[in-house]
């Protein structure tokens, strides 16, 4: 039993699908970095200067501690305010946004360079068959009369 099951799980393990999503997973997390990066560093502050020089990262609402207000996030955590981070799940959603919008564009990429090459295919396959009209098998197109049914072909 020990043995099946070990044989099916190298059989699963090394397949295409799972080797291409273990590719896919290290380079997503690569990429993450780069993704925070342009949406921290280059997305963000455009926004937020159209916007009166928002910064959403410093948005948040206090619920409970001192009665002080504090001008950045960082302070009020550092007074042990108990905060909701609204402006961070506005850069983290942003930051989704924009992956999801690469990824969009990637995968229609790549569906419209696999369509070309189906084309390409199917431009070059040369029909060597064709159907009885009679018995509809499929049969050499150069047949004069049908093997399977023995009808007289046009």
């Amino acid at each position: 039993m020990i043995k099946g099951f070990l044989k099916e799980f190298k059989e699963f393990a090394v397949k295409g699908n799972v080797i291409d999503m273990a590719v896919g997973i290290i380079i997503g997390g690569a990429f993450s970095p780069i993704v925070n990066s342009l949406v921290k560093d280059i997305i963000m502050p455009p926004i937020g200067y159209v916007l009166g020089n928002v910064d959403f990262s410093n948005l948040y609402i206090p619920i409970a501690g001192s009665g002080k207000s504090f001008s950045t996030l960082a302070e009020a955590q550092e007074a042990g305010v108990v905060t909701i981070n609204y402006g961070l799940f506005i850069n983290t959603l942003i930051s989704f946004l924009i992956v999801s919008f690469a990824v969009f564009l990637l995968v229609k990429f790549i569906n419209k360079l696999k369509l070309e090459k189906k084309e390409e295919t199917c431009a070059e396959v040369e029909v060597t068959t064709k159907e009885c009209p009679y018995c509809c098998s499929t049969i050499n197109i150069k047949a004069k009369k049908c093997p399977y049914c023995a009808s007289e072909l046009q």
